[in-house]
């Protein structure tokens, strides 16, 4: 039995009794009563709110799970490599001049002096690549005199 309905009970049980309403304990009884009844309609009313707030959230979460699986797809789909990155055509650095983390594509650099146009700030950063090749057939700085693999 629901609340609602044991309240009901109650009340109609208390109008059976014909208590008289006109002494101290008839008046207190009639008006816990009346509360128990008002506190039923307002759990009631909670509880469908309740209901309804989940539904929403059940919603939502499937919903953001639909979002992340197309944004960042399975992760068990996954088959790339680590080395997958080493092929991207940009890099993520921070500009010592407004020491903001920015974005580098590859073709925005100067191959004549090593620099790059900060895009944030618009100075001038002048960049310093290591070379992890070491072979036979690179002649950079970093190569030349080290032990060739």
């Amino acid at each position: 039995m629901d609340l609602s309905k044991k309240v009901a009970y109650l009340k109609g049980y208390a109008e059976a009794l014909d208590i008289n309403e006109k002494t101290d304990e008839g008046k207190l009884l009639r008006k816990i009563v009346e509360v128990l009844e008002y506190m039923s309609d307002e759990i009631e009313t909670v509880s469908e709110f309740v209901d309804e707030l989940d539904e929403t959230v059940s919603a939502i979460d499937e919903d953001l799970a639909t979002l992340e699986d197309d944004f960042y797809g399975d992760d068990d789909e996954c088959d790339c490599d680590d080395d997958d990155f080493d092929d991207l055509d940009y890099f993520e650095m921070e500009c010592p001049n407004c020491n903001e983390e920015v974005y580098i594509d590859y073709d925005m650099i100067d191959e004549e002096n090593g620099t790059v146009t900060c895009p944030n700030c618009g100075e001038e950063i002048e960049l310093e690549f290591d070379c992890d090749c070491c072979d036979d057939e690179c002649d950079c700085d970093d190569c030349n005199g080290e032990d060739k693999e």
